[in-house]
């Protein structure tokens, strides 16, 4: 059976880069963000109960969804981000337990999860917490350079999110993420010599217990 690691950090941690490390190394990689995304492609499922919930306002003339638009009402409004959420959140972990069914014989698994800190449901998904750090002033300018967001609004972003000292409190381990993409190779493929070794030996291993 599968262990499943959640994998999470603050926007420009380097979890997708870091996700993607485990990948390359043939490890199952399930991607919540991506998921959410696939639910509110073109005809996703999710679509149906944002329309009703938030108007056609949020939609294009082909019945795309717009993305910015909505972004920027529930950034906006506290009231209607839970709104969105008590839609999204159940239609992500119940996609989530599907994708994880199709990897029953590898010896763990990664599941980048985002906010795992603030939505503590999806602890109930996996078995131990890898959080991935990074110095603030080094996140600040990842997001930036990809992104084209201002200083101000990257650190707009990261005032709604969990501190990092929440999410190092719910760790299990931590994988301190500055410096190259080489040197975050080489620390994922210690990760995964330890997650490989101790998986194999102790399958309930973690403080966690999906």
């Amino acid at each position: 059976m599968t262990v499943w690691v959640g994998l999470t950090g603050g926007i420009g941690s380097g979890k997708s880069a870091a996700a993607q490390c485990f990948a390359d190394l043939g490890v199952p990689r399930i991607d919540a963000d991506a998921t959410a995304h696939s639910l509110t492609a073109s005809d996703g499922i999710a679509l149906p109960e944002i329309r009703r919930l938030f108007g056609d306002t949020v939609f294009d003339t082909q019945g795309l969804l717009r993305r910015d638009i909505l972004r920027k009402e529930i950034f906006a409004s506290p009231s209607r981000k839970a709104l969105l959420e008590s839609v999204m959140l159940p239609l992500i972990f119940s996609e989530i337990k599907k994708q994880q069914e199709t990897f029953a014989d590898a010896a763990y698994g990664i599941v980048e999860i985002p906010l795992l800190t603030e939505k503590r449901q999806f602890i109930s998904l996996i078995r131990r917490v890898l959080t991935i750090s990074a110095p603030l002033e080094k996140r600040i300018g990842r997001v930036m350079a990809r992104s084209g967001l201002t200083r101000g609004e990257v650190a707009a972003v990261i005032s709604h999110q969990a501190s990092e000292s929440e999410r190092l409190l719910l760790a299990d381990d931590v994988l301190l993420n500055d410096g190259s993409l080489k040197s975050l190779r080489e620390k994922t493929m210690r990760l995964h010599a330890f997650y490989s070794g101790i998986f194999a030996s102790k399958p309930t291993q973690g403080k966690h217990n999906g």
